[in-house]
């Protein structure tokens, strides 16, 4: 086996370190054997690299966790450590598995399809959490039949999911109600797939699932598959806002997003019905006094400090007026952020 094993002595040298009862002792040679994988692992021989791994495996019960551990996060960090050591670490307890599964760029898609299929649950969802994980292994997870797996897939915003991936998820959302919610936040779900759900979720997710994906669904069939029709006029978001408003869905990002869309009247209908007064009153308490009001109903709707300057532009380029907050302005829409809390301001704006 070489200058290795001359080194370490053979087996009778695993055999008195793994008798040494001080534990100072075998977290210093654990310490050292993974290092030495990491950093010369490439330069040794299979004899050699098998004996290195046999080391870890026989020490990693006798060595205290968090030394294991931290050296699993310099092997996971480390994207010229072999393959087989990362393999090895992975399997040894979850705490060592997580950074590893989640950051060690050894473990490309191709070594993920080959492996995930033998890992327990707590490793699949952390492939499944895993950052940019491409279409094959993303539609190999979609097949799992456990909800935190799924449910880490649909909420890992970079991987890459394609619409046979989707299809899955959705069909095994029939059985996992929280899996329905991930999916139903996801903007790029698929419309033909969000009108399926739509079927069947619950009234909240169906009125979540007609704002997010900006859909009216009408059951126009064909071989029984309802289609989604996009919804381009105020009149009908209102009416998509009245709904969410009654089920208690609605929420201050539609007045950002409304603004960014240049729906004014959307945008002025969702802040009255999130400061609970008439449509008639909106325009009065929003532009009487433009900043101040403005500010206050900001703070009102709990939306932050550093959001109602892009909202006053946005609201006055919509109107047509001067879009730049004056020095007074801000002084006085800081004071309001810093002098009212949320119940203050919304009862001054209600007596308005």
């Amino acid at each position: 086996m070489g200058s290795l094993a001359r080194t370490f002595g053979g087996l009778s040298w695993l055999a008195t370190v793994t008798a040494d009862p001080r534990d100072a002792v075998r977290s210093k040679i654990y310490r050292s054997v993974a290092t030495l994988y990491r950093i010369q692992g490439s330069l040794l021989g299979e004899q050699e690299r098998a004996l290195l791994r046999d080391v870890l495996q026989r020490l990693a019960s006798q060595v205290d966790l968090s030394v294991r551990t931290a050296v699993a996060r310099r092997v996971a960090d480390d994207p010229h450590t072999p393959l087989d050591l990362v393999l090895v670490l992975a399997d040894d307890h979850i705490e060592l598995a997580r950074p590893l599964i989640l950051r060690s760029r050894c473990l490309t898609d191709t070594v993920l399809l080959k492996r995930a299929p033998g890992w327990d649950v707590p490793r699949r969802t952390f492939c499944a959490q895993r950052p940019h994980i491409g279409a094959a292994v993303t539609e190999l997870l979609a097949e799992d039949d456990c909800e935190s797996v799924l449910i880490a897939l649909a909420c890992n915003a970079t991987a890459t999911l394609q619409r046979t991936t989707y299809a899955k998820l959705v069909e095994r959302s029939k059985l996992f109600p929280a899996l329905q919610e991930r999916l139903v936040r996801r903007p790029d779900l698929p419309p033909e797939l969000a009108a399926e759900m739509h079927g069947w979720v619950s009234p909240e997710l169906q009125l979540q699932l007609e704002y997010r994906h900006g859909f009216r669904f009408d059951v126009l069939t064909s071989r029984n598959t309802p289609r989604a029709q996009l919804v381009q006029d105020s009149e009908s978001s209102c009416r998509l806002l009245e709904k969410l408003a009654t089920a208690n869905q609605l929420k201050p990002g539609v007045l950002l997003r409304a603004l960014h869309q240049g729906q004014l009247e959307v945008f002025e209908f969702a802040f009255a019905k999130l400061l609970q007064i008439k449509y008639s009153q909106i325009r009065r308490v929003l532009y009487d006094g433009r900043a101040h009001n403005l500010a206050m109903a900001c703070r009102a709707v709990g939306i932050d400090r550093s959001a109602f300057p892009t909202i006053y532009n946005l609201s006055c380029e919509a109107r047509r007026m001067p879009s730049t907050l004056t020095p007074d302005d801000r002084a006085v829409s800081d004071a309001i952020f810093n002098s009212y809390s949320k119940a203050a301001a919304l009862a001054y704006l209600q007596a308005y």
